[in-house]
Formats: C-alpha cells, structure tokens, sequence
C-alpha cells in the first residue's frame, strides 16, 4: 500500500459504522488508504483494506481508535513495539485519552495527515505475569474470585521485600491509570505530567492499607502468599490470566510507550477538568462557565452574569 495509510482500530462490539462511514468518504475524496486487521474486515467497505494482525501496526501510519477508552488502550498495546500516532474518536461517555468526536473527524483526518498536530507521549506497565510478558497502559490487578477468599500477596521493590497485602484487590497503576480502578480503590490522583507507578490495595482487612507511590526507576514485585485464594490478574482491565499460591506479578515502568494525538491539548485539559470535577475534585463556577460551549455560554451568562474578580 502506498501513501499514508490510517489504520482502523474498531470496538469490539459497538456498531461503528456510522463514523467508519465518515472516514471512507474522507478518504476517497483526499485519496487516502484505510485498512483494518483481517478479522474486522467483515465490519466496514469493501475499499478498506484488510491487514493480518502482526502486520497491521508496522504497515499503517497512524491510528484511528474507533470507540472510547478501552478502545484506546487496546490500540495503544498493539502498537507499544513500533508506536504509532493514535487519534481517539470518542463514542464513548467519560473517555480521558480520546478526544475527537464524530462530527470533527474530516478537520481532524486533514490535520494528521498535514502532522498539525502534538504528540502526548503515554507510559505503559511491562509486565511478567506468572512468566508471561503482559503491557498496560492503564493497570495491572490482582483481584479476588467472588466467594474464594482475599488476595493474599508480598510487596518487593527493586529485590527488597517490605511487607504484605491482604484485600480484596492489587492495583499497580500508571499516571494515567490513576483516575481508573486505582481512585476507585481509593488511591491518589497522580498528575500525567509525571514519572511515578502507584500500587494501591482494595479493601484491605491486613498488612499494608495505603497507596505507595513508587519512582519510575524501581522494579514492584507482588508474590501471592500461600494462604492467598486465587485470582484473576487483569490488564487495563481485561482478564489475561488466573494465578494462585506462590505465582508472582513483577512491574517495570516504560517510559514513551505510547503516542496519542493532541489536536487542541487545551481544550483537552479543560475537558478533563471538567470529567476529574465529576471524580470529587470540583470546579470553581466560573471554571465550568468557561468549559460550556460558546451558544450555550451566552445564554448562561444572560441568566447568571459572571461574578466580578
């Protein structure tokens, strides 16, 4: 295939057609090529075209995640070896990393192809699963089986063990994966602009119960404990495996794992002002004014005239 090619990465199981539509009159017009992996042909137009999956990343130019977030990230893994620009259209509801909607694609297709745009470099978890290698961009989890017992496990960093965990989950998160399973256990916000890897335990009934905040630098280790019930470790949410006594999860941070694409990084930033103000950090009033859209902005301030500063 010559030229720039844009290669479709699709949710699973939404109906994209829609906006694949919109992509494919775009790019016949600009006479640009699109293509999917082999087995998502059977979802858009016989003029995309079809790329086996270990071929797919390395024959495509940039990304085009289809979805919302988890979509993303499943784009983002595909490509962690040889990383590729990812623009995230967001069909999603609360979505962090995406940032285009449906409507803005033919500006946003232009401006990719132009390179008007920034690049947000992502870092992603190198993982040894129970020996098998394992990236995420979001989390790695240990987590407990319903009705089997807790998680059970020790916590070593750089060879050093520390202490143990006994809760209903392990999270082991990214900057980014902060504001996922990591704050729903109850852990910190972790600004993206950092380096930093934060294990935060669920529920926990014994040994440590905080979130530990850890250098990019150090190595985390988490063994399950013989009196452990076994469990499932999962990957940005995604279920890879189930592990029991004596199997061992090892996290290394990887910097520059991932390149998602920033058409306005403004706007982007007040938008997830506005979605961590739905996660208890809240805004100032005049904050949200600021972040409604010009129409109804205008109407807003006839209402409620902005306070003076």
């Amino acid at each position: 295939m010559a030229g720039y090619v844009f290669g479709l990465v699709l949710h699973p199981t939404r109906d994209v057609s829609d906006v694949v539509r919109i992509i494919v009159r775009w790019a016949d017009q600009h006479g640009r090529t699109l293509a999917v992996r082999a087995e998502d042909h059977h979802r858009v137009p016989p003029s995309v075209a079809a790329l086996p999956a270990d071929q797919f990343v390395a024959r495509c130019d940039a990304l085009i995640s289809i979805g919302g977030d988890g979509t993303m990230l499943g784009a983002l893994r595909s490509a962690v070896h040889d990383p590729r620009p990812v623009l995230g259209v967001n069909l999603g509801r609360l979505g962090f990393l995406v940032e285009v909607a449906p409507a803005e694609l033919p500006d946003a297709l232009q401006r990719l192809v132009a390179h008007d745009y920034t690049v947000e470099s992502h870092a992603c978890l190198a993982c040894d699963v129970c020996g098998d290698d394992v990236v995420a961009f979001n989390d790695i989890a240990l987590v407990r089986r319903p009705g089997a017992g807790f998680v059970t496990a020790t916590l070593a960093i750089d060879g050093q063990r520390y202490g143990f965990y006994r809760c209903d989950a392990l999270v082991v998160s990214t900057p980014t994966g902060s504001t996922a399973y990591n704050y729903a256990a109850g852990g910190p916000l972790v600004s993206p602009a950092s380096h930093a890897v934060v294990v935060t335990p669920s529920a926990p009934m014994a040994g440590i119960s905080r979130s530990v905040v850890l250098a990019a630098s150090e190595t985390v280790r988490l063994e399950l404990r013989a009196d452990s019930a076994p469990v499932a470790v999962e990957m940005d949410g995604l279920i890879v495996r189930d592990a029991g006594e004596g199997d061992a999860v090892q996290v290394r941070y990887v910097p520059d794992a991932g390149q998602v694409v920033r058409l306005d990084p403004r706007r982007h930033q007040e938008r997830n002002q506005l979605k961590l103000s739905l996660l208890d950090l809240p805004l100032l009033p005049e904050q949200l004014r600021e972040l409604l859209p010009d129409g109804l902005r205008e109407q807003f301030n006839r209402r409620v005239p902005p306070s003076p500063r």
